[in-house]
């Protein structure tokens, strides 16, 4: 079917809309790739895949389609949620407020194309990205043949491309395939995708305080996940981007795109990847209006137009996207797809 896709692209530091006046530093632009329209559907995704919609399987066949993603244990706790020495203010980072979160169960590492794939089998999904027909991706990936092939680019951000075909099997567009990095996160995939995986598979995605207390490691208002330094005795702890955004990227860290889940060190909770490599899409809303009041498991504002996501991804850099801190945060809409977003499930008891 032909559609026409209106894409809201107002270019900006920030992550909301706002004059050039407020600007105060460069941005990757991958908070703007967003859908003005949705696609129609007569249930949830999350009722659709969830396990009551699916009860007249037998046992083994709801075996065979578990996922492998291993799950560990966070015990719950009071933390520090948020800064109040913002890297970038107005995403509503700050200010710094007591939170308690209960003790969950979180995956490892983001979702695989391997776990992604597993999903589709069983169910037949069809991610929004697919029902589209493009999703947005990074220039610097793609092959001269797709280029030549596009019209649109995001205005004032010329490296974010819509592209025909691009999808979570197709991630640079149709001449490319996940198939030869199965282990690597599952990328265009929709907020509504990854609660329809999530549902599928007896999970949820995290709220973001949930997912900020398990990015922080218990470790006590620290930027990163391993601390205060980007890279401690010289090693890199993330993928995210080296040399000069978006010109060069000098591929230090051993990565010009995703990495393999596990490719660097883990935080103390054992969670690997929690900044860089992929953005990860959260339950909440987003508001930037955040009480200093303590909270107890709090979830967000009722409504919003736009899903927090946290975490950054292999295209941030500081003169950029400053956002690969446990602390920073950044929003789309939900049927939003790019080639660095993708997702990880959280559940409040143990899946076996």
């Amino acid at each position: 079917m032909v559609h026409n896709l209106v894409f809201l692209l107002v270019f900006g530091c920030l992550c909301f809309s706002r004059t050039a006046s407020q600007q105060t530093t460069a941005d990757c632009g991958c908070d703007k790739l967003k859908r003005a329209a949705a696609v129609e559907r007569t249930e949830s995704a999350a009722e659709k895949y969830s396990r009551g919609a699916n009860e007249e399987k037998t046992e083994a066949q709801r075996e065979e389609e578990k996922t492998d993603s291993e799950m560990v244990f966070i015990p719950g706790g009071e933390f520090l949620m948020g800064t109040d020495n913002p890297g970038i203010p107005a995403d509503g980072e700050g200010p710094q407020r007591l939170v308690h979160v209960d003790s969950f169960y979180m995956d490892v590492h983001e979702v695989t194309n391997r776990e992604f794939q597993s999903f589709v089998a069983a169910t037949g999904y069809i991610t929004q990205a697919e029902r589209f027909g493009d999703s947005f991706v990074f220039e610097g990936l793609l092959s001269e043949t797709v280029k030549n092939q596009i019209t649109q680019a995001v205005a004032a951000a010329p490296w974010w491309l819509p592209v025909k075909g691009a999808d979570w099997r197709h991630p640079e567009g149709p001449d490319s395939t996940s198939a030869d990095r199965l282990d690597h996160p599952v990328l265009h995939v929709s907020w509504e995708d990854a609660v329809a995986y999530c549902s599928w598979a007896n999970k949820r995605l995290p709220t973001e305080a949930e997912w900020e207390y398990a990015c922080r490691g218990g470790l006590k208002d620290r930027l990163y996940p391993w601390g205060n330094k980007l890279n401690p005795k010289g090693e890199h702890y993330a993928n995210l981007w080296q040399g000069d955004f978006p010109i060069h990227n000098s591929e230090e860290d051993g990565y010009i795109k995703t990495s393999p889940v596990m490719s660097f060190p883990a935080n103390a909770f054992g969670l690997y990847d929690m900044v860089g490599n992929a953005w990860e899409w959260t339950a909440d809303w987003w508001s930037v209006i955040h009480t200093t009041d303590r909270q107890q498991n709090p979830t967000g504002p009722p409504s919003a137009t736009d899903k927090v996501k946290k975490g950054g991804s292999y295209m941030c850099h500081k003169s950029y996207c400053y956002r690969y801190r446990c602390a920073a945060r950044s929003q789309n809409t939900p049927d939003s797809s790019a080639s660095n977003l993708g997702f990880r499930c959280l559940s409040g008891t143990k899946v076996i």
